[in-house]
């Protein structure tokens, strides 16, 4: 299969699955990246989860093109449930924001038990799927943030076990929001998506002041959030 088939950010989601991966792509769509896995790594299998029917077909078609029917199983089903009775090591769930990745998470919590590795890219929302992970047990191992045809996506990846050793000791709110290892490195495209986010926020305050009826209390939670954007560009 060819690289150029799969986009970038999710080659580095494929990055993250170990050698032999046994793991399941939540919302597959076209099962691009199982395909792609498999194709790579002639010991991995795969599941390809898809609750729409047309994805589903697209996705059983592209398999089936691709000569791996014998090692990826596509399931027509809602987030988690596609692994019921099925053994599974790692999750993959991209493409989607991080409040409904969060509760992907949640509504499926009975199929966790033998998961090992969480490999999340949310378009938006990061903190949540960051919340859910440390509320659950699951250590944040590794961030990425990257550009890619004009949008900015974060990919998160998590183990089972030690949950708060990346936040001991620090501003676990600020790290919660910015992610401990991209605030570490804070790279161009880091900065240039809190720079975008800071002059987001600046222009709601601004609107918010000139309504008839002012929401003080909203404006100083924005104000707050700017405050602690500016600190992280500021400090090295």
């Amino acid at each position: 299969m060819n690289d150029k088939v799969l986009s970038k950010r999710l080659q580095l989601v494929a990055n993250f699955l170990p050698n032999q991966a046994n793991f399941v792509d939540v919302g597959s769509d076209h099962a691009y990246l199982p395909c792609y896995v498999c194709s790579k790594d002639k010991d991995a299998i795969a599941i390809a989860g898809e609750i729409n029917e047309g994805p589903y077909l697209s996705a059983k078609k592209h398999v089936a093109d691709c000569h791996l029917s014998d090692r990826i199983q596509v399931i027509k089903g809602d987030g988690l449930e596609v692994i019921s009775n099925h053994n599974v090591d790692q999750i993959v769930i991209a493409g989607m924001g991080g409040t409904l990745i969060r509760s992907i998470l949640t509504k499926g919590q009975d199929q966790l038990a033998d998961i090992q590795r969480i490999i999340v890219q949310p378009n938006v929302d990061a903190t949540d799927v960051r919340e859910w992970f440390y509320q659950n047990n699951y250590g944040l191992v590794a961030e990425e943030i990257i550009k890619e045809d004009g949008h900015i996506y974060e990919i998160l990846v998590a183990d089972r076990g030690n949950a708060t050793s990346v936040y001991d000791g620090k501003c676990q709110e600020s790290l919660l929001l910015f992610g401990p290892y991209l605030i570490r490195e804070k790279n161009a495209v880091f900065i240039e998506k809190w720079e975008s986010e800071k002059r987001k926020l600046e222009r709601i305050i601004k609107q918010m002041n000139q309504a008839k009826e002012v929401n003080h209390q909203k404006i100083e939670m924005f104000q707050t959030r700017i405050q602690m954007i500016e600190e992280v560009l500021t400090h090295d």
